[in-house]
């Protein structure tokens, strides 16, 4: 949408008040006007949905182990898979696949995971959810320089130099002052100067991240994380799984093996010879940003789960674990089976983003915002031998209200799976022990872009210095959608608008979806690791154009 229409729109939603005031269909209307992007539509005549065979990401080996330590190697390349079929799109990936390779971990051991940068540009990978030392977390301008040809023109600094030689160097931004020559660019000024920046992380080719696993179980995942350039390296393909597992997970008769899948959902939009298409201002990637139509997000007309569009899958009449993982760059969706079973609650929800829920959670549909992660169990049992059951999305019209299918089959099988009522004991966090309260204003501003508390993104201006080991709650406000994501520590809804959690808040979240208007009060603890974190929307092209923040433990 047009920037002056985008503009109203925030202050026609502020006026009408929160969603949560709202009950379907009424708020469907309203998300249907509010949700944030804009539709890419694709040059190519799309695929019949129902098609192509789901695929699952491949889990990748150890290349050793020791008795504390798993070590691990991806290298990152560019490769040309058939997305479409019969077509090939040329894709950014993390060991030639997308979605990348699922890395598999045991909670208590230290993962070692060397990436090797073989693309044309530089990247840098966020381990998302990850309980991470600062210097493994993914910090924006922590380069990984490519491995054949040093840095392209614009994009960065030499091989060799340090950042404080050259401060826009992970932005690519066209001058000093932050001016790009894009809506929303303002507010990424160059970085030269400022005390206490960790100045000198870039490496040539290669980066080891260390992941020492002190983290319960939980469905995670790693994607790009490069300065200005987020939104066009997950849409071009960075993206993978990484899961924590644990004793107390084993320990429950949940579905496995077969039956336990993780689901990745991404929206993309093709040219007609099958190539993405995306709205940079700058098709090279050396200036940060999109098209000023689509600064409130891009949203694709192709829905793909696990890379293959709207596929199909049979399932025994048994229960199924899915890991949902929203990794669209800026689409929200609110899946529901269709036909719904007899009864309904289809979806039963046992963990979120930061691992298991105290107790199940039963669900009609699932709102999930980019990012966000939501394991539930479906019991195909409850369908009659034969259906084929639609993973539908609520908040798309068209070709993007369609996800996938279930096809249930008519052979006899042994489930001995369930749901028990309790599913573990959840630390619960006590807001008296709060030593402060913090606000943080999501809003989009007419001279810095996209920002937090008013302020476009600098590297190395903090806006909090939390205490390490200390309980704070922090108070996320907003005009439109923003997922606010927090770096290093999961966080516990405490409020919104001032009332109870929302019906997708339990447990621990790292993601929070912010409607409309909306507040929301979350209660983090800082714990282990000291150093400087991020806190951002993940809305990727909100991202990109400014809307983060540096967070201090001290």
């Amino acid at each position: 949408m047009r920037r002056r229409r985008f503009l109203g729109l925030g202050a026609a939603v502020m006026g009408a008040g929160a969603l949560g005031a709202f009950t379907l269909p009424a708020a469907a209307r309203l998300l249907a006007e509010g949700l944030p992007g804009r539709l890419l539509d694709s040059a190519v005549e799309l695929p019949q949905p129902f098609q192509v065979p789901l695929p699952v990401p491949q889990v990748l080996r150890p290349v050793r182990t020791d008795g504390t330590t798993d070590h691990y190697e991806i290298t990152q390349q560019v490769a040309r898979l058939e997305i479409l079929p019969g077509l090939r799109t040329e894709m950014w990936t993390y060991g030639g696949s997308y979605p990348g390779p699922t890395v598999a971990v045991r909670s208590g051991r230290q993962a070692v995971v060397r990436h090797r940068n073989e693309l044309p540009v530089p990247s840098v990978v966020h381990l998302h959810g990850g309980h991470t030392p600062a210097e493994s977390d993914g910090y924006p301008i922590d380069l990984i320089l490519p491995a054949a040809t040093g840095h392209p023109s614009g994009a960065g600094p030499a091989p060799g130099t340090s950042r404080a030689a050259h401060p826009a160097g992970a932005v690519g931004a066209s001058d000093r002052s932050g001016r790009t020559g894009t809506a929303g660019m303002a507010g990424m000024p160059g970085t030269a100067g400022m005390p206490g920046m960790p100045f000198g992380r870039t490496t040539d080719g290669d980066r080891t991240y260390t992941y020492p696993g002190r983290q319960r179980a939980a469905t995670l995942w790693y994607h790009d994380h490069r300065m200005g350039f987020t939104g066009p390296g997950i849409w071009r393909g960075l993206a993978g799984f990484h899961l924590v597992l644990d004793d107390e997970d084993d320990a429950l008769p949940l579905p496995r093996g077969d039956r336990d899948l993780p689901l990745m959902l991404a929206d993309r939009s093709f040219a007609e010879d099958g190539s993405f298409l995306y709205p940079a201002v700058d098709s090279a990637l050396a200036v940060p940003g999109v098209t000023d139509e689509y600064m409130n997000g891009v949203l694709g007309d192709v829905i793909l789960v696990n890379g293959a569009p709207w596929p199909r899958l049979e399932v025994d009449r048994a229960r199924y674990r899915l890991r949902l993982l929203n990794a669209s760059n800026a689409r929200l969706y609110r899946l529901e089976l269709d036909p719904q079973p007899a009864g309904g609650d289809a979806l039963v929800q046992i963990a979120g983003d930061g691992g298991l829920l105290e107790a199940p959670v039963a669900h009609d549909a699932v709102e999930i915002a980019p990012a966000e992660r939501f394991e539930i169990v479906v019991d195909f049992a409850r369908f009659a031998p034969g259906t084929s059951v639609r993973l539908v999305n609520r908040f798309g019209s068209e070709r993007t209200a369609e996800v996938m299918r279930f096809d249930v089959s008519s052979r006899t099988v042994t489930d001995d799976s369930t749901v028990p009522e309790r599913l573990c004991s959840l630390e619960r966090l006590d807001p008296e022990l709060a030593v402060t309260t913090r606000r943080f204003g999501f809003r989009r501003s007419r001279s810095s872009g996209w920002t937090i508390n008013n302020q476009g993104y600098e590297p190395g201006r903090a806006v909090a210095n939390p205490a390490l080991g200390s309980t704070e709650i922090w108070r996320f406000f907003t005009d439109v959608h923003h997922p606010v994501h927090l770096h290093l520590d999961h966080f516990q809804v405490l409020s919104r608008n001032g009332a109870a959690p929302g019906p997708y808040d339990a447990g621990w979240k790292d993601t929070v979806d912010l409607r409309p208007a909306e507040s929301v009060e979350v209660l983090v603890r800082f714990t282990d690791y000291p150093g400087t974190y991020m806190l951002h929307c993940h809305n990727l092209e909100h991202e990109d154009m400014a809307m983060m923040a540096d967070f201090v433990v001290e």
